[in-house]
């Protein structure tokens, strides 16, 4: 569940690939300091508000007013992140998210290699065209493994073709790496802020502003008893 190896090598890659874009930028928050529920692996930033968690990600997934939001910072290349959409997000949906009590929220943190931030760029412009989450699922459907080149530019294409998004407009904000900048605060989210160790990781952000850690790829009854204790 947490990618040892992956997260030093597949970091730096990744970063290059930002920095080349965007370098130098810091998140601003202004609303009041949070406290987290569960220990982290290395204390946070005194700098984490909700904007931490809700700046430069995907739109939500559910009713927006939704009481409890659950963030997720995945790489889509990565394994056990994959686990969890095929093994427990559709019980999430069904159960939290369809009926209005759980809105859910996607950050990107890219640990596994290039075609992890092309994919993040991928997803970001097909937000342009409402299809956001589509992509997202998409990619995970056709998941293939760690840095073996199924998550190229070239099969991304064919992804985006196939979720009839208008070809002209995705590849023109893809290739200009229109959203370089939110995905690297994103990034930074991750690993300066919250001192993410692994993907995936989540965060449970009830209505009294609380926050719960779920580390890893938990089987669903964990995200249950968290939720539950946060609707309560």
């Amino acid at each position: 569940m947490i990618h040892g190896p992956s997260l030093g090598i597949g970091a730096a890659m990744a970063s290059l690939v930002l920095i080349a874009v965007f370098f130098g930028l810091g998140v601003v928050g202004y609303e009041p300091e949070l406290s987290i529920e569960q220990a982290l692996p290395a204390q946070p930033s005194d700098t984490v508000t909700t904007e931490t968690f809700l700046a430069n990600g995907s739109p939500f997934l559910g009713d927006p007013d939704a009481p409890v939001t659950l963030v997720e910072f995945g790489d889509y290349q990565c394994q056990a992140c994959n686990r969890f959409f095929h093994n427990t997000e559709d019980a999430l949906i069904e159960k939290y998210i369809n009926t209005g009590q759980v809105r859910m929220i996607f950050k990107d943190f890219n640990i596994i290699g290039p075609d992890s931030v092309t994919a993040s760029h991928g997803a970001h412009c097909a937000n342009e065209q409402g299809l956001f989450w589509e992509y997202h699922d998409i990619l995970y459907e056709n998941w293939a493994g760690e840095n073996n080149g199924w998550a190229s530019a070239e099969n991304q294409a064919e992804f985006a073709r196939e979720i009839e998004l208008d070809m002209q407009r995705w590849s023109e904000c893809v290739e200009t790496g229109r959203y370089s900048h939110s995905i690297l605060a994103s990034n930074n989210d991750a690993r300066n802020l919250l001192k993410i160790t692994g993907t995936p990781a989540f965060f449970v952000v009830g209505p009294d502003e609380k926050i719960s850690q779920i580390q890893g790829a938990q089987p669903f009854s964990v995200f249950e008893s968290t939720i539950n204790t946060h609707l309560k």
